[in-house]
């Protein structure tokens, strides 16, 4: 089982432009058809063409609506650096190969930006996503999200936070694949610049990380 997290860094570069990468982001990180994405930092006016742009079963959440509902699509994709002005809102998703079941979203912390983790059920294995603001609390209420055989992905803000119960986390990464309850196979790990290198621009500020898992039967 191939498990995938990536910040989409709302579809921009490193260093940032002034356009968005994000439709070729999404195909990017599911054209070998993981088993499991999870994708943080997605402007909310993207979230109708995640099935179509990965051809995955798509579950998403919402942590902060659009300032500009009806222009935020163009805002989105001329200017995506605007994104800290809350101009297109900001959403996480988690991507399936098979159909999971929604379990609900959940506010982790509304001081400051609203931070949030949603769940999925995929066979018996609860998948959470998250984006948190480097606040140990914050992280503590995620991890209590997590069911006896569970996936936490996402990023933590943390350095390597460690979890009782949970494998060992990707040492000096703030973006994490945790398990419970699961044999992890290989990795975690980081893709290596060049993975995500398109046209000599590097897509996002953050790699995407991956892990193998033995799915239980």
């Amino acid at each position: 089982m191939l498990v995938r997290t990536w910040n989409l860094f709302h579809g921009n570069a490193s260093p940032p432009e002034r356009r968005a990468f994000l439709h070729r982001m999404v195909e990017l990180v599911t054209e070998d058809r993981p088993d499991v994405v999870c994708l943080q930092e997605l402007p909310v006016w993207s979230l109708p063409h995640l099935e179509r742009w990965s051809g995955m079963h798509a579950a998403s959440a919402v942590a902060r609506r659009p300032v500009l509902p009806l222009g935020a699509q163009v805002v989105g994709r001329l200017h995506p650096t605007l994104r800290r002005h809350r101009l297109t809102g900001e959403a996480d998703a988690i991507l399936t190969a098979l159909p999971a079941r929604p379990l609900g979203a959940h506010v982790v912390s509304d001081g400051g930006l609203r931070r949030i983790a949603h769940c999925v059920d995929l066979h018996g294995v609860t998948v959470v996503n998250f984006h948190i603001d480097g606040d140990r609390r914050q992280f503590d209420r995620v991890l209590a999200l997590a069911a006896e055989r569970s996936i936490v992905a996402g990023d933590c803000n943390l350095r390597a936070p460690r979890a009782d119960a949970f494998s060992p986390p990707l040492a000096d990464s703030a973006d994490q694949i945790l398990v419970r309850g699961l044999e992890l196979e290989q990795g975690p790990a980081a893709w290596p610049p060049e993975r995500r290198t398109i046209e000599r621009r590097l897509l996002s500020d953050h790699a995407p990380i991956e892990a193998r898992l033995a799915f239980p039967v």
